[in-house]
Formats: C-alpha cells, structure tokens, sequence
C-alpha cells in the first residue's frame, strides 16, 4: 500500500454524520430485512406494506423504500462532510458503481420488470452505503461515533434473539394464527414454514440470515468493546464482551444454521491465527478449537445429515438450474432478482419453489450475466485482499474484526443470499467502505498492556 495521507480530524459535522449513518445502519438490522423481490409478488407484497400503528411501527418489519428515503436525506448530509481522498486504488473504488452500472444494463432486459426494479433500488441504496462509508468515515475519530449505534441496534437484536428462544415464538405464532393469517388473502408456504419453526430469527429475515448478520457484526464490535480503554474499566469491558459474546454465540445456536455454524468456526481459527505466541501453542490451540467445532457440528446435526440433508439437496438443485440459465443467457442473464421466474420454468415437481439461488455468486451469473458475475466478484475478492493489505500495523483491532466481518459475509454468499436482504446488505457495503477508507490509517489504538 502507498503512503497514507495525512487524516484530519473529524469535525463536529462530520462526527454528527457517522452517528446519523450507524443510526440507520443499526436501523436496517432491526427493520429492514425482507427481500425486495417479495415485493413484486402478489403473495407476498402484503408483508412489505407500510406500517399502519404505533405497535406496527415499533414491532413489524419496514418496507425497503422507507429505508431510500432515509438513505436520501442522509447522503445530503454525507456529501456536505465527505473527505474525497483516500488511499485505495480507483479501479476498487469504481468496481461498485461499474457493477451497479451492469444491474441497470440488465435490468432493462429483465424477463419482469418490477422485480428487477425492486432489487436495482436495493443494490443502488448498497452501493450508496458504500461510499458514504469511504468518504465519510475516513476522518479520525468518525469511526467511532459510526460504530456505537451499531452496537446498540445489535444488542437489541441479540435481546430479541433471546426474547423468541424463551417464549417469543410460541407467542408470535399464537398471535399469528389468532388475529394475522384470518385476514390474510394467501400465505407463502415457506413463511408458514418458518411460523412453525423453533429456530430463531430475531429481527432478520429467517434464521440463516441472522447467523450471517451476527457473523458479520460481532467482530467489530467486540474489537471496540476490547480497546474502549478510555470509557470502561477492565472487568467492564470483559463483561459486556462476555455479554455481547455470549448472547450472539446463543442467538447464532438457537439459529439452528448448519452454515453458520461452519462459518463461526472458519471465522474463529482465522482470528486465532493473528494471536502473538508460539507456533507450536498456536497449532494445538486451532486443532482442539477445530476438534471441538466438528464434534459439536456432527452431534447437533446427526439427525439433519441422517434425514438426507434435504436443504443441501435443494441449493444443488438450485445451482445448477442458475448456472444453466447463466449459460442459455450469458451477457445480460434474465433481470436482476429474476431467479424465481426462471427457476419456476425448470423446477422439477418435487423441489421446493425458490425465489432466491442461495447462492450471491452463481445468482449474478444467473441474473446478470458472466459480466455482473465477475464484476461482483472481483469486488469482493479486491475488498477481501486489499482491506487485509490495509490494516497496516498487524492484523488487530477494530479493523480486524471488519475484515473478519467480511470475510464471513463473503463466504456466506456461497450458500445463502446475503446480497439480497438490506439488514445484512447495507451493513456489509458500509463496513466495506469504512475499512477502504480507512487503509493504513491509525483508527485502532496501539496494543497496551491492561
């Protein structure tokens, strides 16, 4: 990486910017999760109606263009403070809107034109969030201000995890079946599906969703929690990370996500891997870690695997029918969020319907074309690679745990549909460009002795 220029401090604008901008992205991860694309449904587009209540408000889901208008007003403010240099190489910095820029290509092929323009608006308000956190995190002390609201959003969510696994669903499903799905003209069968689940979702989209949301939330926020040496004492920090920790591993195992469960496993010998000590301690460290991972994995989900692992049949089913349509239409593919129009036409009888690949990657070929597929994935992979080149005096701190963040997010996306839901999209584009903006900059402070 070049030498980095010179940051300046945040001003009081800039400050009141990134707290503005970790409002609404602790906002998307309480009330922003369901999928523009079930918004062209007719089945579905009653579950993404505006709010009509106070309790609506405060307990339903939000429709996605709330969340455009909100983005809006707060883009206005992101300009007005935005630090245009930055220490990343363009090409990166012009992947997104290249990408964006292909979705609209596509979209104007689209085999359905309001799901198309439904997912194009979600990408956009993520490629949005991305620059306003390039150029507007990328002053010292802004990152902080941005990274508490997140923290208490995600509090609230983990709160809500543990509020569903001890009680909160029986609840929500007898109110369901009392008040709700008597007036409802048709219910989504996976929706029935997940009412009768007891795998919880707290404020995501499904279970998986929140396994990905935590996965990507919890680093940062435990690397703030460990360095906020200046407002807590020791045994305050080890207790909220304790807190915060131990809630979000709780959430992430009632989420019953196979998954995730994998992915916090990964994520956790990678972290694992930057610890300053012997090579020997190290290696037997990560082999009862990954001892322990896998035995815990095969007893929880013997059962699972001994059914014949129904969910892992269905993506393969799903893949090949996205890789397929890739192939049939390799430039434009069919409209970005069409899979379930195509899929719909190859679905064999015995598969579940689908309105999603579970698969980011193969879904954009699917979508987009080869053309969206690889300037997706070039984005992330440049994300991945330079992020971690940029995190300057060894990989630690809050940085670290955006890049761990990511990388889990990233690796997700090869069996679920991360890239689709605004609670897990938004954050991720705005950590993606909070760590670019932020390459080689002195945000961490320096390890001390406690």
């Amino acid at each position: 990486m070049p030498n980095p220029p010179a940051t300046p401090p945040a001003t009081w604008p800039a400050k009141i910017f990134a707290t503005l901008f970790g409002a609404f992205i602790g906002l998307a991860l309480l009330k922003f999760s369901l999928p523009p694309v079930f918004a062209a449904s007719p089945m579905t587009a009653e579950f993404l109606a505006a709010p009509t209540s106070g309790w609506e408000w405060l307990l339903a889901q939000w429709p996605p263009a709330i969340g455009y208008w909100l983005l809006g007003g707060l883009a206005l403010l992101g300009v007005a403070v935005a630090r245009w240099q930055t220490n990343v190489q363009r090409w990166l910095i012009v992947l997104p809107m290249a990408w964006l820029a292909w979705q609209g290509i596509a979209a104007a092929q689209t085999v359905n034109a309001e799901i198309s323009r439904a997912t194009l608006e979600h990408f956009a308000a993520g490629v949005g969030c991305f620059y306003l956190g390039l150029f507007g995190l990328n002053r010292n002390e802004a990152p902080g201000f941005f990274l508490w609201p997140v923290a208490a959003a995600f509090a609230v969510m983990l709160a809500a995890g543990f509020n569903q696994h001890f009680g909160g669903l029986e609840e929500t499903r007898h109110y369901f079946y009392t008040y709700v799905y008597p007036t409802l003209k048709a219910v989504p069968p996976e929706y029935l599906k997940r009412m009768a689940s007891d795998r919880i979702s707290s404020t995501s989209f499904y279970p998986n969703s929140l396994a990905g949301t935590i996965l990507l939330v919890l680093p940062p926020v435990l690397a703030w929690i460990r360095q906020a040496r200046e407002q807590f004492t020791v045994g305050a920090r080890a207790l909220l990370g304790g807190l915060v920790g131990g809630g979000a591993l709780g959430c992430l195992y009632w989420s019953g996500s196979k998954g995730g469960w994998l992915l916090a496993l990964a994520v956790g010998l990678v972290s694992l891997l930057q610890l300053r000590f012997s090579r020997q301690a190290k290696l037997v460290l990560i082999g009862l870690v990954l001892a322990a991972g896998l035995a815990g994995f095969a007893w929880k989900y013997a059962g699972f695997f001994q059914r014949g692992a129904t969910s892992v049949v269905a993506r393969f089913d799903y893949w090949q029918a996205a890789w397929d349509t890739a192939v049939g239409r390799p430039v434009c593919g069919t409209g970005p969020g069409t899979f379930t129009v195509s899929y719909a036409k190859v679905r064999k009888p015995e598969s579940e319907m689908a309105r999603l690949t579970h698969n980011d990657y193969l879904q954009q070929a699917s979508d987009s074309g080869f053309p969206g597929l690889l300037l997706y994935s070039a984005f992330v992979i440049g994300l991945l690679r330079v992020g971690y080149a940029g995190l300057g005096d060894g990989a630690t701190g809050v940085r670290f745990g955006l890049w761990l963040g990511l990388l889990a997010w990233a690796l997700q996306a090869l069996v679920e549909f991360p890239l689709y839901i605004p609670s897990v999209t938004w954050p991720a584009f705005a950590f993606a460009g909070w760590l670019l903006g932020t390459a080689g900059k002195r945000f961490d402070k320096p390890r001390t002795a406690d």
